[in-house]
């Protein structure tokens, strides 16, 4: 689920840098990329993934 949002945030940046939209500095291209990059990070270190309820097994 991480990947597939920092592809969104990815795809926004793109957007935003292919015509060179001015934005305020939240949002430019390079902040986007950061939070891309903490998504991308957080999914592969297993953040998210295998969400379990516990419980007693037979």
């Amino acid at each position: 689920m991480l990947a597939i949002a920092a592809a969104v945030v990815f795809f926004i940046a793109f957007i935003i840098n292919a015509t060179e939209t001015s934005t305020d500095i939240i949002f430019r291209t390079p902040s986007l990329m950061l939070i891309g990059f903490t998504l991308i990070s957080l999914h592969l270190a297993g953040v998210g993934a295998g969400w379990q309820a516990r419980g007693r097994r037979r």
